[in-house]
């Protein structure tokens, strides 16, 4: 039992029992019981103490939306261009910058997420919609009436990731949901 629990034990049998008072009192006095006097009850070794492990502190996390937002204003400028306020521009000039955003911006998605055309062939090309088709991988549009398989022509050519490879996020708590961070020239 721990040392604790033994004190009040022992208080607690002297206040209210005179044998156990005087065996209290030996002990205290002699530094320990005579061998050749027995407890009421056997005494079981103290406990050794637990090493508790302190957990590891928590690695700030981000969502990964906004690291992918943060990826597409670092390298291709994409929320500059998509708050500015582009009526004092003229269509040339909002074109040039439109040409650079969409080659960075296609380079991160590339590097992410390695996307490809859900369907292969070239839009406007008339395709069959197979039986038992998923609803999340093919959108029927028009007349659509009775069971698939449905014939119909490819309108957009769909996505899909072959990958999801994000970077993972080494900043801190604060700045977990800052995608781009506040630019100072000092000088």
């Amino acid at each position: 039992m721990g040392r604790v629990s033994t004190a009040f034990r022992a208080f607690f049998g002297s206040l209210f029992n005179g044998d156990t008072a005087t065996r209290v009192s030996q002990a205290l006095s002699s530094k320990g019981l005579p061998a050749l006097m027995p407890l009421d009850e056997p005494v079981a070794p103290e406990p050794k103490p637990v090493e508790l492990k302190k957990p590891e502190p928590k690695k700030p996390t981000q969502s990964e939306a906004i690291t992918l937002l943060a990826t597409l204003q670092r390298e291709a400028r994409l929320i500059d261009f998509l708050k500015e306020d582009l009526s004092g521009y003229a269509d040339e000039q909002v074109g040039a910058a439109v040409r650079a955003i969409q080659r960075d911006s296609a380079k991160v998605l590339d590097r992410f997420f390695a996307l490809q055309p859900v369907v292969s062939d070239e839009e406007g090309a008339k395709i069959s919609v197979p039986a038992g088709f998923d609803a999340a991988r093919y959108r029927l549009t028009g007349k659509v009436t009775g069971n698939a398989p449905f014939a119909g022509t490819l309108q957009h050519h769909g996505w899909e990731a072959t990958k999801c490879e994000l970077p993972q996020f080494t900043g801190s708590d604060s700045a977990a949901k800052t995608v781009a961070p506040a630019e100072v020239e000092v000088g």
